[in-house]
């Protein structure tokens, strides 16, 4: 299937992007503390700029939702490209290669196109609706393991579980299953993609984190649920696993769930 004229595009901004982050990471970065207590360095706002400037210079009628910019949450009638300059700052900023460019295109609320570009290590995910998922030009399903207990599972902060009322559903988790590794960041959802973990879990965090994982999944075979198991990338965490264990790994972390601060 050819790429469309947006997937070209999204692969080639992002790559752009990681050309100035790269330039930053080998000269060493300092990151500043926002509003919100998340980390930015000027990379970050670097690559975003650029990408915003393409975007605007390429598709001038669509809007533009980014992480240190801003822009409209609602989904809409209109296209909306939908941007994370730098997933994972924490470890850019202390020279872990752990990080990426996200870039998505979201047409009347849902994500069409999606692209993950890990330039430390070399590696580019690309999908779009219909179209697969792909790994630098190579096609990647999820795992058709079924059983929990063979099961290896990756998350993002533990602190976001536990603050967010998720603790006990976690553990049930852990217990259900044979392995579990916190390497947060894409490498969560790119591993699940590749069909090298069974589900990855993520709360607490933003769309442009979430927007172009979930056609990626869904691509790959997967699925993707937030977890009260709608499908929407604004309501700040989700589950993405093979079909076979996403209900039974959606019931454990949220059975008997109660929201922090409710009795």
């Amino acid at each position: 299937m050819p790429q469309s004229r947006e997937l070209s595009f999204a692969i080639d901004v992002c790559k752009q992007a990681g050309e100035i982050a790269m330039r930053h990471f080998k000269a060493g970065v300092d990151a500043r503390t926002k509003a919100d207590g998340s980390p930015v360095t000027v990379a970050d706002r670097q690559c975003e700029q650029l990408i915003r400037r393409e975007i605007a210079a390429c598709f001038p009628g669509d809007d533009i939702l980014g992480e240190e910019e801003g822009g409209s949450f609602e989904p809409h009638s209109r296209r909306k490209w939908i941007i994370d300059p730098i997933d994972g700052t924490y470890n850019y900023a202390r020279g872990i290669p752990i990080f990426s460019t996200l870039l998505a295109l979201e047409q009347a609320g849902e994500i069409v196109v999606g692209v993950v570009h890990a330039p430390a290590v070399g590696d580019t995910y690309w999908a779009e609706t219909g179209g697969g998922a792909h790994k630098n030009g190579q096609r990647i399903s999820v795992s058709d393991c079924a059983d929990l207990s063979c099961a290896q599972i990756s998350y993002g902060s533990p602190a976001r579980i536990l603050s967010l009322g998720y603790w006990e559903g976690f553990t049930r988790l852990v217990g259900s299953t044979y392995r579990q590794r916190g390497l947060g960041d894409y490498l969560t959802f790119a591993l699940v993609c590749e069909g090298k973990a069974e589900a990855g879990l993520e709360v607490g965090v933003s769309p442009w984190d979430l927007a172009p994982m979930k056609i990626l999944t869904e691509e790959a075979g997967g699925r993707y649920s937030d977890l009260a198991g709608g499908q929407s990338v604004y309501t700040g965490s989700c589950l993405v696993s093979n079909p076979a264990v996403h209900e039974p790994i959606l019931k454990l972390l949220t059975e008997n769930y109660r929201r922090p601060g409710h009795k």
